[in-house]
């Protein structure tokens, strides 16, 4: 057996010729992937005796009527029931699941963050979380979360899985490195990470501190929206997310694997690594995805198009046409519209918007927006640009102009969205935001004609 001599290295599948190391291009694809020649079989997915002594386990994200259905076929050492054990209750106090709905905190409202500050405490990825909001109901599947992350140590002899939900993870400082039963993903700025529901792994710290934003989508999950009359190209294209290849560990070391079930923790206790899947192959898998691949399309003649022409990744509510989870990238783009106003316009909606800022400046909040800063405007609450966006946009001289510098994205649900008492008390909250629109002024004018 191939075993590493680096504690924590995993043994990694080679990659064809022309494709990029480490990862497989496509989305929804049905991949396959062995560490070791030989330990993936063919034309069938479960032998009598699989190589190397290899089990045979199906990893299932969707029911096996589902059309089509979610699956991956793993060959590992030992079968997952080998890594869970008896189950102890554990408090991770920050992470918090729907319903959480605090009596005395209001959600109703505008509300902008300054970014979560580093702490001089070690944190995990399982103990730097910070819950946010929270949307929904874990307990029925529908719905989600947003937190951020705060990371600065790595998780050593340590893993967890979610049987609740897929993360989204969006960094927007520092590089991690997510160490999956399906391979390895490598993690920076500028790129994304969506991980499965029920997917075992490990995080490392690659460059620190780091700190990110995190969608927990409790709901069906992330697809790349229908295109429409756009047609087949621009926006995400499926070979620009990367799956990763094979790669295991056989580490004989007890270690500690926490569970996320109904929005409650459980660890178990093992005396073995669990990433030990040497060979897979299906369409059940985590990615990731580089946003300077996204490539925005828009108006090129008059008006502002709906922001929903930069969705990037959406879930399904069931409800044609209105998402249990959006995900939308607002990023460098040339405007080109006549006689329009270029920002997002005032509005409200059913949608409830929760913003972050991974680096630059939003167009719409020249002020006070800043990089890490997290900003949401719940359903139904009114909201669109200061006075200096708006000024400034109304009496520019309209050439085409290319926004620079500019990268902001938005998680956006059909359900309102509470803020947790983190959120509303220990992260930091900017209490003058709502100001931000008290000098707009009156400007109407009953003249015909005027302007």
């Amino acid at each position: 057996m191939n075993r590493p001599t680096d504690p924590h290295k995993m043994t990694q599948a080679s990659t064809p010729v022309g494709t990029h190391p480490g990862y497989m291009p496509g989305f929804g694809n049905d991949f396959e992937t062995e560490a070791l020649p030989g330990a993936l079989p063919q034309g069938m997915n479960s032998p009598q005796k699989c190589n190397y002594g290899l089990y045979g386990e199906q990893l299932s994200g969707t029911a096996f009527t589902a059309n089509p259905p979610e699956r991956t076929w793993c060959y590992r050492i030992r079968p997952s029931v080998k890594h869970s054990h008896r189950y102890e209750k554990i408090d991770l106090p920050y992470w918090k699941s729907a319903p959480c709905v605090d009596p005395d905190v209001i959600s109703l409202g505008q509300y902008r963050w300054n970014p979560v500050p580093h702490s001089e405490e070690g944190l995990t990825w399982l103990t730097g979380m910070r819950s946010m909001t929270t949307a929904g109901d874990v307990n029925t599947q529908v719905g989600m979360a947003s937190h951020i992350y705060l990371v600065t140590e790595s998780m050593v002899d340590d893993y967890f899985f979610s049987a609740d939900s897929e993360l989204l993870v969006v960094p927007q400082e520092g590089r991690l490195r997510f160490a999956t039963e399906m391979g390895i993903i490598d993690l920076e700025p500028k790129e994304i990470a969506i991980i499965p529901r029920g997917l075992l792994y490990r995080v490392e710290v690659l460059e620190g501190p780091a700190r990110g934003f995190v969608c927990e989508n409790y709901g069906q999950k992330f697809e790349l929206p229908g295109r429409g009359p756009i047609g087949a190209n621009c926006m995400a294209n499926p070979r620009d997310f990367k799956a990763p290849v094979a790669a295991f560990e056989d580490r004989e070391v007890p270690s500690t694997v926490t569970i996320k079930w109904c929005g409650q923790f459980h660890t178990t206790k093992i005396g073995h690594s669990p990433l030990d899947v040497v060979a897979w192959h299906g369409n059940y898998t985590p990615y990731k995805y580089d946003l300077r691949t996204y490539c925005p399309v828009g108006a090129i003649l008059f008006d502002h198009p709906d922001p929903s022409i930069f969705t990037v990744l959406t879930a399904p509510s069931g409800q044609p046409g209105t998402a249990n989870i959006d995900f939308v990238l607002f990023r460098e783009r040339w405007m080109v519209m006549e006689d329009t106003f270029r920002p997002p316009w005032y509005h409200k909606n059913i949608m409830s918007e929760l913003m972050g800022n991974i680096y630059g400046q939003y167009d719409a909040k020249p002020q006070g927006f800043i990089p890490g800063g997290m900003s949401l405007h719940n359903m139904m609450i009114p909201h669109g640009p200061d006075k200096e966006a708006f000024e400034k946009a109304s009496n520019s001289n309209l050439g085409p102009d290319k926004l620079e510098n500019t990268m902001s994205f938005m998680f956006e649900t059909r359900f309102p969205q509470h803020l947790t008492a983190f959120a509303a008390t220990e992260a930091p909250l900017q209490d003058d935001y709502i100001d931000c629109w008290s000098d707009i002024e009156k400007k109407f004018d009953g003249t015909p004609g005027k302007k």
